[in-house]
């Protein structure tokens, strides 16, 4: 046994560029799935931490039903009849991609495990907390800086703050009282119910069924935040998923070749007296070998690309759903270990088809490129068969199908079966082509890249992949860009933006500017949940400027006159999908007042439900919230003179103030942002596509100079077999490019009719753009052209001597 060992490893020390590859596709694929696993399990701890802290995953809330704060009567008054709850006081502080999540909590009745880490231990003592106005953050929070529009208040109270690490990044916390001074909230937003209650009390739900207006939210439901970013990470691993198989590409191309020159040698031991299962243990254990040192090695490169990543990660999540999880990467020993299964599940996946081959193939029969081919030509067929399916099950999914999980179900059927009928189509292709051509050398030409086919078709399968994707994603990208912006320019149609710090300062503000501005546009909201969600409910005003920009999907004529009434709500496309809404329907404003769907409008960026109903009705269902927001509308040219003016007469900070063009740039700038890692994975898996078609080109190189040295012998000189092997690659590469075309834009399909639809709420347009479509296949050509410009090298530098000795030992 050990000399059949031996046997076999001599092949890996002849060809070491065989080893390299071999290894490193395994580690690339590892490693690219292991860091978007890293990435993925560092925002869910992030989550849970922030759960936990106060006890979301282990003591129910009480809620007011419309999710405003409630009065601190009511806390006094459980605390009198004997419950143990405590307040916590919830909100935002300050604007931007810095803002500041908030929370006030009463130390003295938070029961202890819901406290901060630091006041567990007793590090900080509690007095400060109470008494010295002190707060908690990390020192991550700290470093990335503190939003503009802080007062200066907030700055000192910030400023002066203890860290604790073990916070989410992003999280102030501090006394209630002092925290309620930061926001300007009179009352608590929640109560903490204590788990258990004092023997003989009667059930907490009877009282609050006695006063109507409360709810009780239990505990497993409260972390809204992994809920609402779950659809993230769902796309992230997908990415994972498909950066992986590009990179087992690269392994079984590799591991499939490798078999195919051992041939011979593994006919030679069969004949020897090698028994078939003993010959196949030690190829597997010699592929499990591999696998392990793979895995080790796309560990430490996969926590190396999610430390590059994870900050990127960090700004679109809190781009998009405000969740902040800090840039500091955490290692996980589980998906350290799911890491290595996945190394070693991706090695026996590429290898099984080898062994297998190996246990089928006659022992007698002949070693040639012919028979690999022809034992090639049907599995072809059943590949494409089998192509076919999965092309044909992904419609079926996008005409049945429902929820984000068979949105991807159908996405990997929609790839996997367009890389699985490849092959056929290219020999299909090639047999075409062949019969049109004269010359003999192209005959040998077509011939030639036909019998290579079983050898590079895993790799050009892996550049499908990679340039389907990379197409389909710029579309899916170019699309939302095109619309988001033609959606700002709707949106965003006043001159001027403002934010009053108080219902004074806004009168102050409006006296001054009536006589000054065309239009005064005032707007108010509040937090509220709207299907057991986080929402926001709009108040607004009827005026033109919103008649005539406003992003309808669909709306009744007279949805803004009956809006401004009182009479009609106006929601966002997430909610109505959500909560599958539609227009005429009746919808629950509050518990206690459901008016008619009259409107439904994009809200592109937005996670949460939104709906808007007239400033009337909303002054007077929230007299509390007075509206402290305006848009201006004036002339654009004075939009800077006038900024100044308010300052000066009214005293309103500039960083109360925003206008269009400075909007648009946030907005444009996050949008931008939130796709940096797509852009990132997108790189890599062409780059591993395109070390795929290298390490196949190299180590098939030296099995062709079978097939080309009697082409050289007959006459055709060394440079311009290299040049056809050059252009081979380069045809090669264009075929993949004219496959990916339809397959990369019926992705791109999938993912704005479907994906982007369950994991975000809205639906965009599918546009597009010829001129990225072009530089996507110049660039797969680039990448082929640089994948084949080793081999041809060396072919072209090829010695006649060695070209001479084939023929003395042609197999």
């Amino acid at each position: 046994m050990l000399t059949t060992l031996s046997a076999l490893l001599g092949h890996w020390r002849r060809h070491p560029l065989q080893v390299f590859a071999l290894i490193a596709g395994l580690a690339l694929a590892t490693a690219l799935w292991s860091g978007v696993q890293a990435l993925n399990a560092e925002a869910r701890a992030s989550y849970a931490r922030a759960a936990n802290l106060l006890g979301q995953d282990q003591f129910d809330r009480i809620l007011r039903q419309d999710g405003r704060a409630m009065d601190q009567a009511i806390f006094s008054e459980l605390r009198r009849a004997g419950y143990l709850v405590s307040p916590l006081l919830e909100a935002r502080l300050g604007s931007g991609p810095n803002a500041l999540r908030v929370l006030g909590i009463d130390p003295l009745t938070l029961p202890v495990a819901a406290l901060p880490e630091r006041l567990q231990s007793g590090s900080i003592p509690v007095t400060d907390i109470l008494l010295g106005g002190q707060v908690l953050m990390t020192s991550d929070t700290a470093s990335r800086g503190l939003p503009p529009d802080l007062t200066e208040h907030a700055r000192t109270i910030l400023a002066n703050a203890s860290y604790d690490d073990t916070l989410a990044t992003g999280l102030v916390i501090g006394d209630i009282a002092t925290i309620a001074q930061l926001v300007g909230e009179i009352g608590p937003t929640a109560l903490i119910v204590s788990a258990p209650q004092p023997f003989g009390l009667a059930p907490i739900d009877t009282w609050l069924a006695s006063r109507g207006d409360l709810i009780l939210q239990q505990a497993e439901t409260s972390n809204d935040l992994a809920r609402l970013t779950d659809s993230f990470h769902l796309n992230l691993t997908a990415f994972g998923f498909l950066a992986f198989a590009v990179g087992l590409f690269i392994t079984h191309a590799t591991i499939g070749l490798a078999f195919e020159q051992r041939r011979t040698s593994l006919r030679a031991l069969r004949a020897l007296g090698v028994p078939l299962g003993g010959l196949i243990v030690l190829l597997a254990a010699e592929i499990g070998i591999f696998a392990l040192v793979s895995g080790i090695l796309g560990l430490g490169l996969g926590y190396g690309l999610a430390a590059t990543l994870l900050p990127e990660v960090s700004a679109s999540l809190r781009g998009l759903y405000g969740a902040d999880i800090g840039a500091v990467l955490q290692f996980d020993p589980m998906w350290a270990v799911a890491a290595l299964a996945m190394s070693v599940i991706g090695a026996a996946i590429a290898g099984a088809s080898a062994l297998w081959r190996v246990a089928r193939l006659p022992i007698l029969r002949s070693a040639t490129p012919n028979s690999w081919a022809q034992t090639s030509a049907a599995l072809r067929l059943i590949q494409a068969l089998l192509g076919l399916g999965l092309l044909a099950l992904s419609g079926l999914v996008v005409i049945f199908g429902s929820g984000l999980m068979m949105g991807f179900i159908g996405l990997a059927a929609l790839l996997l079966g367009g890389a699985l009928v490849l092959p056929f189509g290219l020999s299909v292709l090639l047999a075409g082509i062949a019969t049109r051509v004269r010359a003999p050398f192209m005959h040998w030409a077509l011939a030639d890249m036909r019998l290579s086919l079983p050898a590079l078709s895993l790799s050009l399968m892996a550049l499908l992949l990679a340039l389907s994707t990379n197409i389909g994603v710029s579309t899916m990208v170019g699309s939302f860009r095109a619309t988001f912006t033609g959606w700002l320019d709707q949106r965003l149609a006043s001159e001027l933006y403002l934010t009053t710090a108080s219902p004074e300062q806004a009168a102050r503000v409006t006296d001054y500017l009536t006589p000054r501005v065309d239009a005064i546009l005032p707007f108010a909201l509040v937090d509220t949940r709207f299907g057991g969600l986080p929402a926001e409910l709009h108040g607004l005003v009827d005026h033109a400027t919103y008649r005539d920009h406003w992003p309808f999907l669909e709306a009744l004529p007279d949805a803004w006159s009956q809006m401004a009434e009182g009479q009609a709500v106006m929601i966002n496309e997430q909610l109505a999908r959500r909560e599958r809404l539609e227009l005429g329907q009746d919808f629950n404003v509050t518990p206690s007042l459901t008016l008619p769907i009259l409107g439904i409008y994009s809200d592109y960026g937005n996670p949460e439900g939104q709906a808007i109903i007239g400033l009337d009705l909303f002054k007077t269902l929230f007299p509390e919230s007075p509206p402290l927001r305006f848009a201006l509308r004036t002339d654009p040219a004075t939009v800077t003179d006038l900024a100044a003016d308010i300052t000066e007469a009214t005293g309103l900070s500039p960083q109360s103030m925003i206008n269009q063009a400075a909007v648009k740039d946030i907005s444009l700038r996050v949008f931008e942002q939130t796709f940096q890692v797509t852009y990132a994975l997108n790189a890599l898996t062409l780059g591993v596509a395109g070390f795929a078609m290298f390490t196949s080109l190299l180590t098939l190189s030296e099995m062709r100079l079978a097939q080309i040295a009697p082409i050289w012998a007959a006459g055709q000189r060394r440079r311009n077999l290299a040049w056809a092997e050059f252009l081979r690659v380069i045809a090669f590469a264009s075929f993949c490019a004219i496959f990916a075309l339809p397959l990369g834009l019926a992705l791109a399909h999938y993912l704005l009719a479907i994906i982007n639809v369950e994991a975000f709420g809205w639906r965009l347009p599918l546009q597009i753009f010829p001129a990225d479509l072009i530089k996507l296949c110049v660039l797969a050509a680039a990448a082929a052209a640089i994948a084949a410009l080793w081999p041809a090298w060396q072919l072209a530098r090829l010695s006649p001597h060695r070209l001479l000795g084939l023929f003395a030992h042609e197999r």
